[in-house]
């Protein structure tokens, strides 16, 4: 299952400052304390784990580029990073991209049970999850994700999607009532 552990945000403020000022040992924080969760947070749309490193790679270089420009980003580091790395996503594959089937499967774990009655059960429940959540918008879909798969709070899943937390929690209500909709409908067949 695919997790994003998040650095804190406080201590990070601090460390881009240094950054701005050309501190190559802030830099270098900033690589290796975000590198992983950026390329995770694009690996949820890339289903081809090298292409992700490559957007992933292609995220800190604008950074660096940008800590050298004009216009550095100052403030909310995590934010200014996600954001890149989703419009590189977007950018590489469309925005109405969906998430692969693959890394719906990685989100989604399979049972753990023994019992052969009771994993089948689970599986065709799982399954069904995974159509449904399929059926999904795609912006649905990673609210869905971040927030009940990941468990992010709404103000992670807002800094993250480049929106407002009220604007995370209407798509995240359509997204629940979407799924409840899909799963009422697959269920009465």
């Amino acid at each position: 299952m695919i997790v994003i552990i998040l650095p804190d945000v406080t201590a990070d403020e601090a460390l881009l400052d240094k950054a701005r000022h050309r501190d190559r040992e802030a830099q270098r924080l900033i690589y290796e304390r975000y590198f992983t969760p950026i390329m995770q947070f694009i690996r949820l749309r890339v289903d081809d784990r090298e292409q992700a490193q490559d957007i992933a790679a292609d995220v800190f270089l604008d950074f660096f580029v940008a800590l050298g420009g004009k216009n550095p980003p100052r403030t909310h580091l995590r934010a200014w990073l996600f954001r890149v790395a989703r419009n590189k996503v977007y950018d590489h594959y469309g925005e109405k991209q969906k998430f692969p089937m693959t890394t719906l499967e990685e989100w989604i774990p399979g049972s753990t049970e023994e019992n052969p009655e009771t994993k089948i059960v689970q599986s065709w429940q799982l399954d069904r999850a995974r159509r449904a959540l399929s059926m999904l918008v795609a912006e649905q879909q990673e609210v869905l994700l971040l927030r009940f798969g990941q468990g992010l709070s709404l103000k992670e899943t807002a800094d993250l999607m480049a929106q407002s937390v009220s604007a995370v929690k209407s798509l995240q209500f359509r997204a629940v009532d979407n799924l409840r909709r899909v799963l009422d409908v697959g269920g009465a067949e």
